[in-house]
């Protein structure tokens, strides 16, 4: 896989987890804070976003290489 390519999804991924455990720690009640996972959440939703990001113009540049070489 393309360096830039497996940065963003090892990004998303951890994202995405680090959502699902902010999900799962306000689902289960046991909290005090509950602005601080909202905070958590925005994190995670602004990191998966960034990441995808950069996906997306890793695979235009590929694609304009591409069109270039062939």
């Amino acid at each position: 896989m393309i360096p830039p390519l497996s940065t963003a999804a090892a990004g998303m991924q951890a994202a995405s987890a680090r959502l699902e455990d902010s999900a799962r720690r306000v689902a289960s009640g046991r909290m005090d804070d509950y602005a601080v996972e909202a905070v958590e959440q925005i994190r995670a939703k602004s990191d998966f976003s960034a990441n995808a990001a950069v996906a997306r113009t890793a695979d235009e540049m590929t694609g304009t290489l591409l069109d270039i070489l062939v």
